[in-house]
């Protein structure tokens, strides 16, 4: 009897190792941002694309906020156009973090997505900042 894994036969390893290797270029995950931080060797901008109120409530140390609806060419004109961009949103529930990227590799930026967002930061056991001390579950929102 054949598992469910196995009802469809995983792809030749040649093309498992194209796929999951083009995948690292569009991802990163929250673990790798962190590492980063801690040596010092950040050499991209990390976004937050939620809303103002979100962000406020509790987002990953070092993030700016640029909500999606807020990246235009007259916005990033002060950004070089080779500013590797990581953006994330709440988590993997919401698309806010992918319609970032895309409107950032419409205007030219290189781009990637942080995946798990801030619920895949919180799962990895690291801290938000914000004004506000509040409980994961209200950090979390999404308004983008």
């Amino acid at each position: 009897m054949t598992s469910p894994v196995r009802a469809v036969p995983a792809a030749p390893s040649d093309l498992a190792l194209q796929h999951f290797s083009q995948r690292l270029m569009f991802e990163t995950d929250c673990s790798d941002v962190h590492a980063s931080q801690e040596t010092g060797d950040v050499d991209f901008v990390l976004v937050d694309v939620r809303g103002p109120l979100a962000y406020e409530r509790g987002h990953v140390p070092g993030a700016i906020n640029l909500p999606t609806r807020t990246l235009t060419a007259q916005a990033l004109a002060a950004y070089p156009p080779t500013t590797l961009f990581v953006v994330y949103c709440a988590g993997p529930h919401c698309n806010g973090a992918n319609k970032a990227a895309v409107r950032l590799a419409t205007l030219g930026y290189p781009v990637k997505e942080m995946i798990g967002g801030v619920m895949g930061w919180l799962d990895e056991g690291f801290r938000l900042t914000g004004s506000v001390e509040r409980v994961a579950e209200q950090a979390i929102g999404c308004d983008c």
